[in-house]
């Protein structure tokens, strides 16, 4: 089975959860806490960070910031 294309796949997995996808700058905001926890940390930090990012109901671009400041230090 072919590679599915990351959009698609994001796409689906928001249609079976009953949530909209989320609109492109909130993406980069995500891709960027994603990135920042696993180059500060062991890479599974990316994930779960991430998981709870989105328990947490806060904009993204403020949890962009938390996780900067936590790498910073």
């Amino acid at each position: 089975m072919a590679e599915m294309e990351p959009e698609d796949w994001v796409r689906m997995f928001c249609e079976r959860l009953g949530v909209e996808e989320p609109p492109p700058h909130e993406v980069e905001e995500l891709l960027s806490i994603a990135a920042t926890a696993a180059h500060d940390s062991q890479r599974l930090a990316a994930p779960i960070a991430t998981w709870a990012a989105g328990r947490s109901g806060r904009p993204a671009a403020e949890l962009r910031e938390i996780a900067e400041e936590i790498a910073a230090g």
